[in-house]
């Protein structure tokens, strides 16, 4: 990122409960109140400061055309906003949010994202990302495809199913050697390699350097961000690398140590995390998803979102002076984001 940039910090992240299942509608209303309301409260401002507005959901999953606009009845009709929105994680929407602020045209945004993904069938739903002329006629669902790429790397030796296990195992505090002998559901994944959807909302709240330190005591200052795309097409690339979050996080470090004190890492399968640290080039002491990751609920379309937040939470809260999150939207490790993140104590 170049330096001619205005430092921009993360100083607010809330979410919703990562659980299987909600009551609510598939506009994220019910989901999104709560955060908002705990952002307003944690940083003593209202809807009104927020200059900038920003969603990420999507319509295949909401059921519903235009589906964004029914989640603005979580902020508020009047006064009038500033508002734009994404079709994939939330991820983007803050991206949008942090170029907003990097112009000039406002000093406090606010990106947020929801998914029921309890309203469907989530792997069928996916397989609409996929190519409409030569994949998606087939419907594999996404689990399917995951199960095609962990192969890949396995029979390449790129990596085993002991070390993804072990991923598992780091997240669910479980033995590896036991999580070895449970049957697969999609040969080689076993039901711990696989995230559980998860219904459940996120937002994140960003802000110009005179208004985070206003704001907050230890601002999350943005020091670098890019997301890359591969292409859709699964016979043209190696599944086992991630070419994308390669040159992301080459751009986003820049010439700095990747030695980070915490990695927040988009992997909705176990194999995945493994590309994507290898791709990241992190340091061995560094402290991966210790949120639990996407591993713990893969809340669609916030998720990613989720791991921009938990890494500044590190930060805000004096866990960490570094950190790194990763997000991932489009199928197999398509499009992913890379933003580093660092404090000041």
């Amino acid at each position: 990122m170049s330096t001619d940039f205005p430092r921009i910090a993360v100083v607010g992240f809330a979410h919703s409960a990562n659980v299987p299942q909600t009551h609510g509608t598939t506009n994220g209303v019910e989901m999104l109140i709560p955060c908002f309301k705990k952002l307003y409260d944690d940083l003593n401002i209202s809807r009104t400061d927020i200059g900038f507005w920003c969603s990420g959901s999507s319509d295949y999953l909401a059921g519903r055309a235009f589906s964004f606009i029914s989640a603005i009845d979580a902020i508020g009709a009047v006064p009038p906003i500033n508002e734009s929105h994404v079709e994939m994680d939330a991820a983007w929407a803050l991206y949008e949010a942090w170029v907003k602020i990097a112009t000039g045209e406002v000093d406090l945004a606010l990106a947020y994202g929801f998914g029921k993904s309890s309203a469907g069938d989530m792997d069928m739903t996916l397989t609409l990302q996929t190519d409409p002329y030569t994949v998606a006629p087939l419907w594999p669902g996404a689990s399917s495809l995951a199960g095609l790429q962990a192969r890949a790397g396995i029979d390449a030796g790129t990596w085993t199913e002991a070390e993804m296990a072990a991923v598992a195992a780091r997240t669910n505090s479980a033995d590896a050697d036991e999580l070895l002998t449970a049957p697969y559901v999609r040969d080689p994944l076993r039901a711990h390699d696989i995230a559980p959807y998860a219904d459940a909302g996120a937002a994140v709240i960003l802000a110009s350097e005179e208004r985070a330190r206003e704001l907050v005591d230890n601002p999350a200052w943005v020091t670098g961000w890019d997301h890359r795309i591969d292409t859709p097409n699964f016979g043209a690339r190696d599944l086992t690398r991630s070419p994308s979050t390669k040159l992301a996080a080459d751009t986003a470090f820049g010439d700095r140590s990747r030695d980070v004190d915490v990695a927040e890492i988009h992997a909705p399968y176990t194999h995945q995390e493994l590309i994507v640290r290898r791709e990241l080039g992190i340091g061995e002491n560094t402290r991966i998803n210790p949120s639990g990751g996407a591993m713990g609920g893969n809340a669609l379309f916030s998720a990613g979102l989720q791991r921009i937040g938990y890494a500044a939470h590190a930060i805000l809260t004096d866990e960490a002076r570094t950190a790194v999150a990763h997000a991932t939207s489009g199928p197999l490790l398509q499009q992913n984001m890379v933003l580093t993140l660092e404090g000041e104590n």
